[in-house]
């Protein structure tokens, strides 16, 4: 039990501020992430007409990152474990800056694809090691408002990539229209991103080293002089002792076959448990609206200039909606906000399919009355709200914490990979779907996976709230 005089050297000795401002620079990498996801919402035209692409070649287009990023989840947390967590941060950072170029400078199918594949690793990257840095950085009195942050960081990039793209097609009179130097806007879109991928790039060279990677690597004066900057001197060294002690299964270096319980010979339970949160959280379509946002309103009787500010609209809930997870989340705990939002994500769903249902299909396009247009829109924006009041954040902060120090990095991969491969895989399939069973049909899927989310959540996942990393179990 912590008393508080044990706790007194944390809070005499730890330099909070300092902790706070390396694990901003770390949520860069989530604010990085949420641009390059949003980005591609208001570029669908443009794609389509420049490469006069299919529907599916058009899927596949919009989902292109999402290999890059099934790919860089798995990657990082083999190279977390081997050029650190800042190593592949700074990574990260350079392949967001040569996508960004890439992508709007792309005037062939495959250039933009390999352009957004590499965007993509860096996603994939930063998802998996920016809550892991914080997460290893940070204090488990307030880890999770920590970690939360980087939620709160990919809503932001989000919410200003709809924006940026707002404007822009505004200025150039639509996403196809020329703009400066004689190019689209729907190419100036991707050219923004290109100045928070140097500032992140540049940031990153002044932050440390995540301690608990030096301890791992042998390197314990480094990690001593990390943790006395973190916590003060005489807390560094209990924290050293406590990291030594939680790794001490073997001098062997991290690898994937430590998932597997050498009592049983199969998966161990915790990462089932992480591999199942990480699923959960795209089967319920989310990325559907991030992606997708512009064409769901359009498709339903919006113009693109409404279609886009309602994004906007999006992105600022969004962000409330996190500010008040950053409230809760080291107060009530993380299984509740899970619990709580898959309730809501399910009813706002449900709410959802009965609003597309009663429209009626004209030209290629569902027409509502005006007042089911209106509640498909109150629920599309509840479900968002839900969404990050609750698995948008929690997800990336019980992956980056609920696993033990030994097997974090190859676990983070495994749970990082489904998630993305999920997201592919829901994101690849929408505009199919969206053309064969139509947007209730669609809907109607993502609400089912909302619903079996609670049993998953009541069933299997187990608080961590107030938990240093060293004490998790698996």
């Amino acid at each position: 039990m912590t008393t508080a005089a044990s706790a007194s050297p944390i809070a005499q000795g730890e330099n909070t501020a300092f902790i706070i401002l390396i694990s901003c620079v770390a949520t860069l990498g989530g604010f990085l992430f949420g641009f390059d996801s949003g980005v591609i919402n208001g570029t669908v035209d443009g794609l389509r007409q420049a490469f006069n692409s299919s529907e599916a070649a058009l899927g596949f287009e919009v989902a292109s990152m999402l290999l890059g990023c099934a790919i860089g989840a798995f990657v990082a947390g083999w190279l977390g474990d081997r050029l650190g967590r800042r190593g592949v941060l700074i990574i990260a950072a350079v392949l967001f800056l040569l996508s960004a170029l890439g992508a709007g400078a792309a005037h062939a199918s495959w250039l933009f694809v390999t352009a957004r594949v590499l965007g993509g690793f860096a996603v994939g990257a930063a998802s998996v090691m920016s809550p892991a840095y914080i997460a290893e950085v940070a204090s488990a009195r307030y880890r999770g408002r920590l970690a939360t942050v980087q939620q709160m960081a990919i809503i932001c990039g989000l919410f200003a990539a709809f924006l940026s793209n707002f404007l822009l097609a505004r200025a150039a009179g639509a996403s196809t229209e020329p703009l400066w130097l004689g190019q689209e806007a729907w190419r100036w879109m991707f050219w923004m991103q290109a100045f928070p991928s140097l500032l992140f790039l540049i940031l990153l060279l002044l932050i440390p080293e995540s301690p608990r990677f030096l301890v791992a690597k042998g390197r314990t004066a480094q990690a001593a002089a990390v943790l006395a900057r973190l916590y003060g001197a005489v807390e560094a060294r209990v924290k050293l002792g406590e990291i030594e002690a939680s790794l001490d299964q073997g001098a062997q270096a991290p690898r994937l076959s430590d998932l597997v319980s050498k009592a049983s010979g199969r998966l161990r339970p915790i990462v089932w448990v992480g591999l199942g949160l990480a699923v959960f959280q795209q089967l319920v379509g989310i990325n559907v609206v991030f992606y997708y946002g512009a064409v769901l309103w359009q498709a339903v009787g919006f113009s693109e200039s409404d279609a886009l500010l309602i994004n906007v609209l999006s992105g600022g809930l969004s962000i409330g909606a996190c500010l008040l997870t950053v409230a809760l989340i080291d107060r009530i705990g993380r299984k509740p906000l899970l619990w709580i939002g898959s309730l809501g994500m399910s009813v706002a769903l449900v709410l959802m399919v009965v609003a597309f249902s009663s429209g009626t299909l004209a030209d290629g396009r569902l027409h509502l009355s005006d007042g089911m247009g209106r509640l498909a829109l109150v629920a599309a924006n509840t479900y968002v709200v839900f969404f990050n009041l609750s698995w948008g954040p929690v997800m990336w902060v019980m992956l980056g914490e609920m696993f033990p120090n030994q097997i974090r990095g190859s676990a983070l991969a495994v749970a990082g990979a489904a998630q993305w491969t999920s997201n592919f895989a829901i994101t690849v399939t929408f505009p199919m779907l969206l053309a064969g069973i139509g947007l209730a049909g669609a809907y109607g899927l993502y609400a089912a996976a909302a619903i079996l989310s609670l049993f998953f959540v009541t069933r299997y996942v187990r608080e961590t709230k107030g938990k240093e990393l060293e004490q998790m179990e698996g």
